[in-house]
């Protein structure tokens, strides 16, 4: 049977009929949208109004998340902003270290087992002005069981003495840059990169191949996609063994389960060729609402963790450069056999020097690997200046920029990290879309909240958290922001001619709203309600999940 959906608005991202009032819908897929007289034809049918009175557009593609936003909601919270969980309760944020201390004691007095690990996630100690938090100051929550704490930036890890002890690191001679030491040679507790916090993490509640099977986490995510009107989202940096991927194929599979889910398989532990052969392996296992075969790759850390790699003139505030994830060689080799074998590869590059590094690589390995609408991902790259994004434009490359920064960290780039100049023109929405580089925008959740609406708030106004504008000349319109959450985020992964619009052919995902986004000032898109999706043509309310 043909079910037409009729809506106040239907905002298509067709540039052929742009806006509708009536979408049929058969087995899932999009018959048409239009006027209610142009779709009658197609057959028998019948006339659904509950979104009568409610604006629909594409299911929103979250080009760069990761399922753990809903796997960190079993730690504590311990950011600075607040923030809601997925059954809408609001969290606090914390404002100093104090703050947090306390929190994690609370939740450590309520945990029975004594060698339960305690572990939290979202700190940012960079909130907090010179302040670090390692052994010393966790050790003061407890000294019995380890405790783990992510940073916002997922690229650092703080831990306290029993963590480090019990994987072998609370000693002195550890010589790496990820380890910074105190003054008696000790690790101080702050953890920098994967080679330092994977070994500790496996200890202390952080083991990722184990979150990686966690199925509360992956219903969580679900469940906040649907409040936030996502239809499609990104798992960018999985470790996929076998076990999470039957879980993630069965859990998907089921009749309610509410999003499409595309899961890349991260470059750790193991060589270019391994990682490519285990990508062809999982591409054979993809479903509709679970998309496998394509691989994340590191090349630096996080600008506020300051391990991101800079080019000269560095840090604002004298830091030095940050960390390499990855080596050059290893960065050409999994390039070259990814466009050999037709793997999708997104690479995180947050520092310039990074971006470059990329740039340099993949402009070498083009000239001897042809990679026809290879679609490469620049994740992130921040600091991408005007001739960087010329680059990428002639290499076929595409970017997914991550304009909520300038809201959550904007004020510390601008006095702290890369001073005004950079900070300015990080992000640079604006240069990107007039060279013609194929753009999405995203939120990184957990690294930020899950919410298109929100980065798209954040392209469009680039307001800091003190409503200083930062970098007036890199805002875009709403119209383009919210092309870069649709069609924009399904173009970076191969998925524009399923998803991103509503037109023949596609599937039946949209974002249900309370309020057009396209007739409210522009300060006011991060306040458009969302009542929930459609995806495959089924409902999800977000008041029902």
């Amino acid at each position: 049977m043909i079910t037409i959906f009729e809506a106040r608005k239907i905002l298509t991202m067709n540039p052929a009929r742009p806006l509708a009032t009536h979408v049929a819908v058969r087995d899932g897929r999009i018959l048409g949208a239009g006027k209610l007289e142009e779709l009658t034809g197609w057959g028998e049918h019948r006339i659904d109004r509950q979104f009568a009175d409610k604006v629909l557009m594409p299911g929103l593609v979250e080009g760069h998340s990761h399922i753990s936003e809903g796997v960190f909601w079993q730690s504590v919270y311990c950011g600075y902003f607040d923030r809601m969980d997925p059954d809408g309760k609001i969290w606090p944020g914390l404002k100093s270290v104090d703050s947090v201390l306390e929190r994690l004691r609370e939740a450590e007095s309520k945990l029975d087992d004594p060698a339960k690990p305690l572990t939290g996630w979202a700190l940012d100690p960079i909130y907090f002005g010179s302040a670090r938090i390692g052994r010393a100051d966790l050790d003061k929550v407890s000294t019995d069981r380890p405790i783990a704490v992510m940073h916002a930036s997922g690229h650092i890890l703080s831990v306290n003495s029993k963590a480090l002890e019990l994987a072998g690191f609370l000693r002195t001679g550890i010589n790496h840059q990820g380890v910074p030491l105190d003054a008696e040679g000790l690790p101080t507790g702050e953890l920098k990169g994967p080679e330092a916090m994977m070994p500790v993490g496996r200890h202390s509640g952080f083991d990722r191949e184990a979150q990686a099977g966690d199925e509360t986490g992956l219903r969580q995510f679900a469940r906040l996609c649907v409040r936030k009107g996502v239809t499609t989202a990104t798992d960018l940096a999985n470790l996929l063994p076998d076990n999470a991927v039957a879980m993630m194929r069965r859990v998907t599979g089921e009749d309610r389960f509410p999003a499409r889910i595309v899961s890349f398989r991260r470059f750790v532990g193991m060589t270019p060729a391994a990682l490519i052969d285990r990508a062809l392996e999982l591409k054979k296992q993809s479903t509709d609402r679970l998309r496998l075969g394509g691989i994340k790759l590191f090349a630096d850390g996080s600008i506020q963790g300051f391990s991101a790699r800079l080019r000269w003139p560095g840090y604002y505030n004298g830091q030095p450069n940050g960390l390499w994830y990855v080596t050059p060689e290893h960065l050409a080799e999994a390039l070259e056999l990814a466009l050999a074998n037709d793997i999708l590869a997104h690479i995180h590059t947050n520092g310039d020097e990074a971006t470059e590094l990329m740039l340099d690589t993949l402009e070498a390995v083009l000239r001897h690997q042809p990679g026809p609408d290879h679609r490469f991902t620049l994740q992130h790259c921040q600091l991408a200046d005007a001739a960087q994004f010329r680059r990428m434009k002639k290499l076929g490359l595409c970017a997914n920029l991550f304009p909520n920064h300038h809201f959550y960290w904007g004020d510390q780039h601008y006095a702290i990290t890369v001073g005004p100049e950079r900070a300015e023109r990080m992000n640079a929405c604006a240069t990107a879309l007039a060279t013609g580089v194929p753009l999405a925008i995203h939120s990184d959740a957990p690294v930020t909240p899950l919410g298109p609406l929100f980065t798209a708030w954040a392209a469009v106004n680039r307001i800091t958290a003190s409503g200083r504008v930062l970098g007036e000349s890199e805002r875009i319109s709403v119209a383009d922001a919210l092309r870069t959450i649709t069609l924009g985020a399904a173009y970076t992964l191969k998925l524009d001619g399923e998803v991103g619009s509503i037109e023949t052919g596609k599937r039946a995902d949209f974002a249900v709203l309370e309020d057009d986004p396209t007739e409210i000032a522009p300060e006011a898109l991060k306040d458009v309600r969302v009542w929930g999706t459609v995806q495959d043509g089924r409902v999800f309310a977000a008041a029902d999940i």
